[in-house]
């Protein structure tokens, strides 16, 4: 099969190839250190001969910042222009006619959001499990605290398990979490995902009055430290809504004792009075937080419509590069550094998948991508694996089994397609910036996670089968098609 070869990277790679088959005849001298371990030496070396450095390793960084009117208008440029992105790509491609309603949606929603800094309303929400009182509270709230606060507040109840870990409440300025003593594990991590993302929200432990007196600071103070990094202490208060009846004696003029029952007033104040001081001196951060938080969730959906827009672009250009990786490595003599002999394709392969998802790297960028991701291939075992996996399959055809090149040319397509598939996950789900020097910096430990998923799914013997079938008929001179078929 004729292949033409526009990119000089390209041709770099099949040098590549050539230059291994040379070292094949000083492979039996080093069988003692063992084949993958001697691969993986000449792996890196030969990475560091062809693109004259090893790949560097850049972690991102991010933080949370508290909500600013600066913040806020920069989160409404950023959806503004995520959802105005969607809508100029979706006109230059071929998609479905039915995104056409959800864009429109959410332009509107886009546009809604500098209305909402000026709502005047706040949006307050009790959550918390079964039976921990939430109703008691928002009653004494509502019949007690409201009349008395100037401000504009609406209340909605709900249980936390509606939360989940990874939601936000909307609309929703404060939350207020209850539980009823030591934070149980999914509780915390419920907690612990809404402040994570901006969210205003009190701790309550309700129905302290079940503990004795001398318990009581205790508790409050080891519930303080459990939440004490994600939490100020200020912000975590100790109520009793609904207190239990208490036994009461009194001592009668006549010198007999009467017992009664009697149920002590809510003891809410230390909650009442963390609300006033928060809307007083908080207010505008509120809405300021929500809002953020609505500009994000806009963002979000209109960047997952853009990402099934950009996969479907995405697709061919990763099968495209997988048929070059295997017509090249098929002429390969050399046996199992099928992923060194297609690392310059794989470079290419980056620069123009994120020229697709509008992350632009120099073919340079594109060199230490490929290398990282070689790495961390050699690195998981995968390479060895997929190779093992492949050739099996490629067994049960005799006639394609024996002919040269036909391992190393399905398993540099399989794993091509890896890397592709990889790397297109890795830019729809990180948040891709250059940095000062002009370089994307790529987080490894997320892309290593990525690297193992997909490897995972395209794992399926069917699938590996369909594939090896497919790639044979892409490589295999058309006599050998017809023996294969046979």
């Amino acid at each position: 099969m004729a292949m033409q070869f526009k990119r000089p990277v390209l041709i770099g790679g099949i040098g590549l190839s050539l230059a291994l088959a040379l070292m094949e005849s000083i492979q039996s001298s080093v069988t003692e250190v063992g084949e993958t371990a001697f691969l993986g030496i000449i792996a890196v070396s030969a990475w560091t001969w062809l693109f004259g450095k090893p790949p560097k390793e850049v972690q991102l960084a991010k933080g949370y910042e508290a909500p600013t009117s600066l913040i806020v208008e920069k989160a409404i440029a950023r959806s503004n222009a995520t959802v105005e992105e969607l809508e100029t790509e979706a006109k230059n491609a071929n998609f479905k006619l039915e995104l056409n309603g959800r864009i429109s949606e959410l332009k509107d929603s886009a546009a809604q959001l500098p209305e909402e800094l000026k709502r005047q309303e706040l949006h307050l929400t009790v959550t918390g499990g079964k039976g921990s009182g939430k109703s008691a509270i928002l009653e004494i709230i509502r019949s007690n605290w409201m009349p008395q606060t100037a401000k504009k507040v609406e209340f909605t109840e709900t249980t936390w398990q509606g939360i989940g870990t990874s939601e936000l409440l909307s609309p929703s300025d404060l939350i207020l979490f209850v539980t009823t003593g030591d934070l149980t594990e999914p509780e915390y991590k419920a907690i612990a995902s809404q402040t994570s993302k901006g969210q205003r929200l009190i701790l309550i432990w309700n129905k302290q009055d079940q503990y004795l007196p001398e318990q009581q600071p205790q508790i409050l103070q080891k519930l303080r430290e459990r939440v004490a990094d994600i939490l100020p202490a200020e912000d975590v208060v100790a109520i009793a809504s609904s207190p239990k009846p208490i036994k009461v004696r009194r001592h009668q003029p006549d010198g007999t004792v009467e017992e009664s029952q009697e149920t002590p007033n809510p003891e809410i104040s230390t909650l009442t009075e963390r609300l006033t001081k928060i809307l007083e001196k908080e207010s505008q951060q509120l809405v300021w937080a929500t809002t953020i938080q609505k500009a994000e969730a806009v963002k979000l959906e209109a960047k997952t419509v853009l990402n099934q827009i950009r996969r479907e672009r995405a697709m061919p250009v990763i099968e495209q590069y997988q048929w070059i990786a295997a017509t090249a490595a098929f002429a390969n003599p050399f046996p199992a550094l099928d992923l060194l002999a297609t690392a310059a394709v794989n470079a290419q392969l980056i620069v123009d998948l994120g020229g697709i998802y509008q992350q632009k790297f120099s073919l340079e960028q594109g060199k230490e991508v490929a290398g990282s991701m070689a790495k961390l291939m050699l690195k998981l075992g995968l390479v060895e694996l997929s190779t093992k996996t492949l050739s099996t399959i490629l067994k049960s055809h005799a006639a394609t089994f024996v002919a040269g090149g036909a391992v190393q040319g399905v398993s540099a397509a399989y794993l091509t397609r890896i890397a592709g598939l990889s790397f297109l996950e890795y830019l729809q789900t990180q948040e891709v910036a250059m940095d000062a020097n002009g370089n994307n910096p790529l987080n490894l430990e997320s892309l290593s996670k990525i690297l193992e998923t997909v490897f995972q799914q395209n794992q399926q013997f069917g699938f590996l089968q369909s594939f090896v079938k497919q790639t044979l008929g892409r490589i295999l001179p058309d006599s050998q098609k017809v023996e294969t078929a046979s």
